[in-house]
């Protein structure tokens, strides 16, 4: 049997209305981009890793970083996010997609290759650690085959759904089968934010990076978990942050 092709999408633009240019800020000498791009290059099962930003000219930089992050880049619409991520895998030749945000730098691949290996192994449509909050926020990954995706394109023009890639699948259980992965105990922490949204996420994100990254830049989620535990002061740091629905 052939074996299915693993790619994760990563939606990434400049112009955030809350942090203009945030993915390429940056920390310990890389863009918040390259984080993250570094960290999903260490999941195992991921055949490709492809961008999938604007048509934007703004937008021309984050296609610069792809080409010298050596992943690969597909530019869409602006508004119309599902169509670009389903346009991106596609032409990455996705049979599963793995979606992530350029706002989530620290996402621990482990807990990518385990959301991965909970998909492959149980019949359904898609899998998140999202829906049911539990795990830090910027800890989001999502799977679901591009057959799913195109499937869920196509039933809806709803502008809502079309800017939240997943969104329509995540609000019909009754179409598409839902399995949800919750964490362990100790990484258990719903109201964490650990994404890059606001200026004060910039600056946790920031110490957490420069903190680890010379002795062990692949730091897991539950060292930045006992980390934080240590330093209460810097859990302050974005704690009046609002966050946005997830997608």
């Amino acid at each position: 049997m052939k074996r299915r092709r693993i790619v994760a999408t990563i939606e990434a633009r400049m112009t955030s209305s809350r942090l203009p240019g945030k993915v390429l800020l940056p920390a310990a000498g890389r863009p918040m981009l390259g984080h993250l791009v570094r960290r999903l290059k260490k999941v195992a099962s991921l055949s490709r890793i492809v961008l999938a930003t604007t048509a934007n000219k703004t937008d021309d930089v984050l296609e610069g970083f792809a080409k010298k992050s050596d992943i690969a880049v597909f530019r869409g619409s602006e508004d119309d996010v599902m169509g670009r991520v389903l346009n991106a895998a596609e032409s990455a030749g996705a049979d599963i997609v793995v979606e992530i945000t350029g706002d989530c730098p620290i996402i621990d691949p482990s807990i990518v290759e385990q959301c991965v290996q909970m998909f492959l192994k149980n019949d359904c449509d898609y899998l998140s650690n999202v829906i049911h909050r539990s795990y830090p926020i910027g800890m989001d990954t999502q799977v679901f085959p591009l057959t799913v995706l195109r499937r869920s394109a196509a039933m809806t023009r709803d502008p809502l759904d079309r800017e939240h890639v997943s969104l329509h699948i995540c609000k019909h259980p009754q179409l598409f089968r839902h399995i949800h992965l919750l964490p362990p105990p100790e990484l258990y922490w719903p109201e964490l934010g650990l994404t890059l949204d606001e200026e004060a996420d910039y600056m946790l994100l920031r110490k957490i990076i420069e903190h680890f990254d010379k002795t062990n830049p692949f730091f897991s989620c539950g060292e930045v978990l006992s980390l934080l535990k240590q330093r209460p002061g810097w859990v302050k740091i974005n704690k009046n942050v609002k966050r946005k629905g997830t997608e």
